[in-house]
């Protein structure tokens, strides 16, 4: 019984110490991808602006080709947005909020989990084409859970930007 006891509080003890070190932990992420496309910035920008394209070269939509997509009655720019269902990639919801020449500010939604994100993707121009530079910046909040996981999320992500990426690559390049 002692010895139960003593595997408990040393169990209380390491869950409080990671509960704790949580909080030094930081309280917000920033994945951040890019690639050079060699095309005009035009073609680039028509791939990223117009929600329905996305699903031509996204990692998500590769993964699930079977999710439900809704869309915005306008195709395209801010205030656009479209949804999705998936049991593979999870719900969200992502609305164009800042539209420019040579930039895509967007809101992504995950509300299975309460959280929200800013995503940029940014053109830059370079050689015959363009730098692609893809980023998304969240909050992780008090959670301690959260915290932990934020540091994950540059891993996970950032291989999702780096496959979307090289597909839309593909896309404009052939």
């Amino acid at each position: 019984m002692k010895i139960l006891l003593k595997i408990l509080g040393g169990l209380a003890v390491l869950v409080l110490l990671l509960v704790v070190a949580a909080f030094f932990l930081p309280r917000q992420y920033r994945v951040q991808r890019s690639v050079v496309i060699n095309a005009k910035p035009d073609a680039v920008l028509a791939q990223i602006a117009v929600l329905r394209a996305w699903k031509g070269w996204s990692a998500w939509h590769e993964r699930d080709p079977h999710m439900k997509l809704a869309y915005s009655d306008q195709t395209a720019g801010v205030g656009s947005w479209a949804s999705w269902e998936s049991k593979n990639e999870g719900n969200g919801k992502m609305t164009i909020t800042e539209l420019t020449p040579t930039r895509v500010l967007y809101l992504l939604e995950f509300p299975d989990y309460d959280m929200k994100s800013t995503g940029t993707m940014e053109l830059i121009p370079e050689g015959n084409g363009v730098r692609l530079v893809w980023s998304d910046v969240g909050e992780l909040g008090m959670n301690p859970m959260n915290r932990w996981f934020g540091l994950l999320l540059d891993k996970f992500i950032g291989r999702d930007f780096e496959r979307g990426l090289a597909n839309l690559k593909r896309k404009l390049e052939t």
